[in-house]
């Protein structure tokens, strides 16, 4: 079994994670492009933690120009097994209000303008995606906001839409229409990229409004996000802390085979591997790519 290393991608409001000991900034190179900022890494108890601010020190990069390949890559080569990926997120429902944390287990794509895979020409692959978050993770999540007391949901399905400005009404009220649960802005292709990393993924939709359907509430606008984003942000990290102190010190096997996602993914034969791109995938593919002894 591998050593279990928490990574943890803070979105709006949560830039950084007090309660981090023995602090290192590392500074890893990635042949995919600047991160979003130079993850940290610490320890809360005897768990190993990786923390990086998905916008940037000070929310300098919108959703639809973060790095999120690079992001991706830097987690996994500083030996990141499980990510905690925490966003803020409009609501589609009325018993889904602002405060409450959503563990979503479903998404639905509708970005445009974002680089969706680690592979392409030279290297073809089709990860698995039908179950996008690992279970067990999502349990420890879950485990970790009932003992803090957070009021959470365990479930849902949560589109991610390009922005940087917020929906239409019209949009608005075709996803409701849908069923689905959440909106947000960067889960996609966020939790894609991890999945061909074969790193467990877990998301935490932090709600900070109802969009733009409510009627009585009427449309979200930056104001609103803001007045949620503090309390969210110190109930995010109580829940970080607790997911810590009572987290594995051996990654767990995941049920839906998220860490073991490359075994039969890639479909270009050996002979017709483009040499540079396989290159770039040192890191997130490595373990399926490199070549076995004789």
């Amino acid at each position: 079994m591998a050593r279990a290393v928490l990574g943890i991608m803070g979105g709006s409001g949560l830039y950084d994670l007090p309660g981090l000991e023995q602090i290192e900034d590392l500074t890893i190179a990635s042949p995919w492009g600047l991160p979003s900022a130079p993850p940290r890494r610490g320890r809360i108890g005897t768990t190993e933690i990786v923390f990086m601010p998905r916008h940037g020190v000070g929310h300098a990069i919108g959703p639809s120009d973060i790095n999120y390949r690079a992001n991706i890559d830097v987690m996994k080569r500083a030996g990141v097994t499980d990510l905690v990926s925490l966003s803020a997120v409009g609501s589609f429902r009325e018993d889904l209000p602002p405060g409450l944390f959503v563990l979503a287990d479903q998404f639905i794509d509708r970005t445009s303008r974002r680089e969706p895979s680690f592979f392409g020409r030279g290297c073809v692959a089709h990860v698995a995606f039908s179950h996008p978050v690992g279970p067990l993770l999502q349990a420890r999540v879950a485990a970790a906001a009932a003992a803090e007391g957070i009021d959470h949901r365990t479930g849902g399905t949560a589109v991610c839409m390009e922005g940087p400005a917020f929906s239409t009404l019209a949009e608005s009220l075709f996803h409701k229409a849908q069923g689905w649960d959440l909106i947000g802005m960067t889960s996609m292709p966020e939790a894609k990229l991890a999945r061909e990393a074969e790193i467990s993924y877990a998301f935490v939709g932090m709600v900070t409004d109802f969009d733009a359907w409510h009627e009585e509430v009427g449309p979200v606008d930056v104001a609103q996000v803001i007045h949620h984003l503090h309390a969210n942000a110190d109930k995010a990290r109580r829940l970080v802390a607790r997911l810590a102190r009572d987290f594995p010190a051996e990654h767990e096997a995941c049920p839906v085979g998220s860490d073991r996602a490359l075994d039969m993914a890639i479909i270009t034969a050996p002979e017709a591997r483009d040499p540079a791109l396989l290159a770039r995938l040192d890191a997130v593919a490595g373990r399926v790519l490199a070549p076995r002894p004789a």
